[in-house]
């Protein structure tokens, strides 16, 4: 896609949301089938379910995926888009290249051995690799728009209110 193509699609959602701002509120969700049978769930996803379990570290047999790996690899996906758009904006080819997070966590937390330990990711690496027609500074500035707008990493750097509810 070219960077006029991006425009001509955005130009019109963009005046939307200027015009109505309740219309730029876009509704996400997830939803999971708790496993009877298992210490597993199966998370209906884009492309078909993927059943998420207990990691190795946690008792699991490394056969399900890591919930962890699974945010990671949001943050991944989110990020990779958003880099190709903001190039396509931005006029800049891009041949190829990897984006990678890499996270730590602590099972000591996680299986409240230490009440101490934290419970969850306490440190997230995002790093860029890209393959492209783009001067260092310019693709400093592509990196720094990326961090900008990926709603994921976003989300993370600045977490949003979460509530937890029984029931339907």
């Amino acid at each position: 896609m070219q960077a006029d193509e991006l425009r001509a699609i955005q130009a019109p959602l963009k005046q939307l949301y200027r015009d109505n701002p309740a219309a730029a509120l876009i509704p996400a969700r997830a939803e999971g089938s708790l496993d009877p049978n298992d210490i597993a769930i199966s998370v209906d996803g884009w492309a078909g379910k993927v059943v998420a379990g207990l990691h190795k570290a946690g008792g699991g047999s490394g056969k399900e995926a890591c919930s962890a790996d699974m945010l990671l690899e949001a943050v991944v996906g989110c990020a990779g888009v958003t880099l190709r758009a903001v190039a396509t904006a931005m006029g800049v080819t891009i041949r190829g290249g990897k984006v990678i997070a890499e996270g730590i966590w602590d099972a000591r937390g996680t299986l409240a051995i230490d009440r101490n330990a934290p419970v969850g990711l306490t440190e997230i690496t995002l790093r860029f690799d890209v393959d492209c027609d783009a001067d260092a500074a310019k693709l400093e500035r592509m990196i720094q728009t990326t961090e900008r707008y990926c709603v994921v990493l976003q989300s993370l750097k600045n977490p949003p209110k979460v509530s937890v509810a029984i029931g339907a």
